[in-house]
């Protein structure tokens, strides 16, 4: 008998020495972190509340109860009392039961009056039926990318399920050495903007730490050759955690199963349907300007198939020796920082991925409260000594004013914009100022994936700000459903039709002018003076937005990047940049997300900023707080303990 089937056998005579002699166990399993545990009498765990959590407390391991398949009620059956158990203004959309599992999904509009008080809705439905119930959101907003992935995954039961109960049989292993040491070697975003990825790495257990693309730069990537990395073969990795889904730090993750990785992908749930769209979206561009694509989209597939979703809080064990625990870094949606616990107490490590420190109109601002961090490896976009930002307020009323002036001139107002986090920032400033008079009622178009990312926002409010949340539960109070807001969905003639057409807004991709429907825009708008391009997010250095805000009048709009062929145009419009909508904390956030940590780390990696923002940051670090701080170059490692 194996470790891990005998640890199981323990596990089980551990739980039927808990459990009252009328309730009877027929498995127990692991599936990725969740230990699960089968039954024919599911209707009696039910009914102890607190049966579950004794266990899970004793155990130290999060369970799951799912009842014997031989033991459900039929489908139809169930579909009818369950519907009479969920109150009616919940709004129930769909019931999706699955046989395997013992699992009923249930989409509502209201997801909370289904959970229930504590989960007394839930237990109920257990106790009527017998299945196991599991709440999604009905999206208010309607996403093709959230449906896609929701219909994926039910088609891909079965093989998840092999995928997650290989997975739990690697994380619950016996441990193999008797050394301990952390390090860290950064195989990308150090001293530059982009190709975020990291190995954190143990005598146990190796895991990769986010894995993206350099905007600008298609031919710089994460040094994943080295025998650190993908150089002894992707299956040595034990795990990938990605912190978000923005593509500096997610484009090349499905590559990793091209190489062979067939591992967990731990991240949010927004974050993994974001990466769903967009790498999908990073394929669909490389294709058409003319670049072969680094993997397949069934590579995109492989990789949600594979990402077992967290939420912000969950302690969650990831190896034998690693237990990650994910909090709000209030950078986009679903964003975090990802906290890892090494051994039994022996080692913290936070990486931050990108954070915003204070609240903004969209997320709460970044957690920073951890019991222990001795490491914490820190963004650095806005680390340099002057990187200060414009208060919000004052931005807000600076893009109003720049709105007013092109409008009274008759012209259109273009703002680059990503799609995910910078997009929905701008259309609640716009849908406000609209809605109070303070510039006048106008269309806004959005281009691009846009649309699509907003919907995906609805779907997850509970990642949102507080009062925002609320105002996406009640449909009339939605400020992503204002009228003004209208999807470019028709391409080009549409495109031409609203820069003819009378004053307008366009938030279009890409937000730093490295491709997309953006290029369009340049060629219709960019000759006409009475227009303004108006940059809200930061433009990294080597792309084409950074060119422009610098003084680039000829545009090339072959593929963005300043080297392709194809035709060029004369920027006649004004060019404006307003600072203070970006999603990453500036230097005085940077330096009170650190000042405010209790306790404050030991060390400090400053990392994913320009070589003099990192070296700025890393020596204000040291002399504000003593404590020692560094800017790595890529491919150093750094052993801790």
């Amino acid at each position: 008998m194996s470790q891990v089937a005998q640890q199981l056998d323990d596990i089980r005579g551990t739980i039927e020495d808990e459990i009252p002699d009328d309730i009877a166990i027929t498995e127990v399993t692991y599936e990725g972190p969740e230990l699960v545990v089968y039954t024919r009498n599911p209707k009696k765990f039910a009914r102890n509340g607190d049966l579950i959590r004794q266990l899970a407390s004793n155990l130290r391991k999060r369970i799951t109860v799912r009842p014997d398949p031989a033991v459900l009620a039929k489908p139809a059956d169930a579909r009818e009392e369950i519907l009479q158990v969920i109150p009616e203004e919940a709004g129930v959309t769909d019931l999706d039961f699955h046989v395997d599992t013992g699992e009923v999904v249930i989409e509502a509009e209201k997801p909370g009056m289904v959970i229930g008080r504590h989960g007394s809705t839930l237990r109920e439905i257990t106790q009527e039926v017998g299945w196991t119930p599991e709440v999604v959101r009905t999206p208010p907003i309607e996403s093709s990318t959230v449906k896609n992935v929701r219909n994926f995954l039910k088609q891909e039961r079965d093989d998840r399920r092999d995928i997650l109960e290989r997975i739990g049989r690697q994380i619950h292993r016996e441990e193999m050495s008797d050394d301990e040491w952390v390090r860290i070697t950064t195989l990308g975003c150090c001293r530059e903007v982009g190709r975020a990825a990291f190995i954190l790495s143990t005598p146990e257990t190796r895991v990769l730490v986010d894995c993206g693309d350099k905007p600008g730069a298609e031919d710089e990537v994460p040094y994943l050759q080295v025998p650190e990395a993908l150089g002894s073969g992707a299956s040595s990795l034990d795990a990938v955690v990605l912190t978000h889904a923005h593509l500096d730090h997610s484009a090349l993750i499905p590559l990793l199963f091209k190489y062979g990785y067939d591992g967990p992908i731990y991240t949010t749930e927004p974050t993994r349907d974001l990466m769903g769209l967009l790498t999908l979206d990073y394929l669909d561009v490389a294709t058409k300007e003319g670049r072969t694509p680094p993997y397949e989209s069934e590579m995109v597939r492989e990789a949600i198939k594979h990402t077992i979703p967290l939420e912000y809080g969950d302690v969650t064990d990831i190896a034998p020796d690693i237990k990650l625990t994910m909090h709000n870094a209030g950078h986009i949606l679903g964003s975090a920082i990802s906290h890892f616990h090494v051994g039994d107490g022996l080692y913290n490590v936070a990486f931050s991925g990108d954070i915003h420190y204070e609240d903004t109109r969209l997320f709460n601002g970044a957690v920073n409260d951890f019991p222990r961090v001795e490491t914490l490896v820190l963004e650095s976009t806005y680390g340099g000594r002057n990187d200060y930002q414009t208060d919000q307020e004052d931005s807000e009323r600076k893009l109003r004013d720049v709105i007013q002036r092109t409008y009274d001139q008759d012209g259109k107002v273009l703002i680059p914009a990503f799609a995910v986090g910078r997009s929905q920032e701008i259309m609640l400033v716009l849908e406000e100022a609209m809605r109070e008079g303070r510039i006048p009622e106008m269309p806004v178009h959005l281009d691009g994936m846009i649309w699509e990312a907003t919907a995906i926002h609805t779907t997850y409010p509970e990642y949102l700000r507080d009062d925002l949340r609320d105002r996406i539960f009640h449909e009339d109070e939605n400020p992503f459903l204002a009228e003004q807001f209208n999807h470019i969905d028709e391409g080009e003639d549409e495109r031409r039709d609203v820069a003819d057409g009378e004053p307008a807004i366009i938030l279009s991709t890409s937000g730093m002018v490295t491709g997309g429907p953006i290029m369009s825009w340049l060629e219709h708008l960019g000759p006409d003076p009475d227009s303004r391009l108006v940059f809200v997010g930061y433009q990294a250095q080597g792309t084409l937005g950074r060119r422009i805000q610098n003084g680039w009048d000829e545009i090339p709009l072959g593929n963005g990047n300043g080297r392709g062929r194809g035709n060029t145009v004369t920027m006649r419009m004004d060019v404006e940049t307003v600072d203070g909508f970006s999603g990453h904390a500036d230097r005085q956030g940077l330096e009170n997300f650190v000042r405010t940590m209790n306790p404050r780390p030991e060390k400090v990696l400053c990392v994913h900023g320009d070589e003099s923002s990192t070296q700025d940051l890393s020596s204000a670090l040291y002399h504000e707080y003593n404590m020692r701080t560094f800017a790595p170059k890529n491919l150093e490692t750094f052993r801790f303990v």
